[in-house]
Parts: C-alpha cells; sequence; structure tokens
C-alpha cells in the first residue's frame, strides 16, 4: 500500500485547508488511514483517523476544528482543517493507522499569525 498526502500550503491564521491523501495498492490490508504531522523540532503525532467502517477520531488538540473524511470511489482521504492555528505549522502525512514503515513525502502547512 502506498499513501501519498497533497494540498498543504500558505494560510493565514482562522484561515482553511483541505489535505488529500491518494491511496494505491491493496487498500484491503490495512483498516484505518490516518493523518500525522511533524512540526519542526518535534516528534512526529498523529491527528486523525479513519476506519475502513467509517469511524473517526481525533487529537484532542485539532477536535471540533479538522474533520477527517474518505472517498471509497476515488480511494482518497481528505483532512479539512478550519480555524487553522500557527500551531498546526507541520509537515502533514498520510499513513495507515497502525502507521506502515515507509512515510510518504508529506505535505507542508504554514499558517501565518
Amino acid at each position: 500500500v502506498q499513501l501519498q498526502a497533497s494540498g498543504g500550503g500558505l494560510v493565514q491564521a482562522g484561515g482553511s485547508l483541505r489535505l488529500s491523501c491518494a491511496v494505491s495498492g491493496s487498500i484491503s490490508d490495512i483498516n484505518a488511514v490516518a493523518w500525522y504531522r511533524q512540526a519542526p523540532e518535534k516528534p512526529r503525532e498523529w491527528v486523525a483517523s479513519i476506519t475502513s467502517g467509517g469511524t473517526k477520531k481525533y487529537a484532542d488538540s485539532v477536535k471540533d476544528r479538522f474533520a477527517i473524511s474518505r472517498d471509497n470511489a476515488k480511494i482518497t482521504v481528505y483532512l479539512q482543517m478550519n480555524s487553522l492555528k500557527p500551531e498546526d505549522t507541520a509537515v502533514y502525512y498520510c499513513n495507515a493507522d497502525p502507521y506502515l514503515a515507509t512515510w510518504g513525502q508529506g505535505t507542508l502547512v504554514t499558517v501565518s499569525s
């Protein structure tokens, strides 16, 4: 399975972005897809996940601001990010949950104050 994130960019605080995660390969091998992020000089952290059955979970720091969804026809998982804060600045990755050993390039989200 390969997962590739896209859609990052520069946005002002309070703005919105939608990230996309294109999934290819044997998607049946994984139960859930998750978004992770890594801010400068900080460890990578889990942000949100969605299972094949549609169950969604969020980190407390993004709950009520971010929304994860999936389009089964396009085999794509989205992360809608609203009310962005400077502390959301990070490289965002998508991967399975639990994550696979190989990570994609990620997409940079920069939130200016």
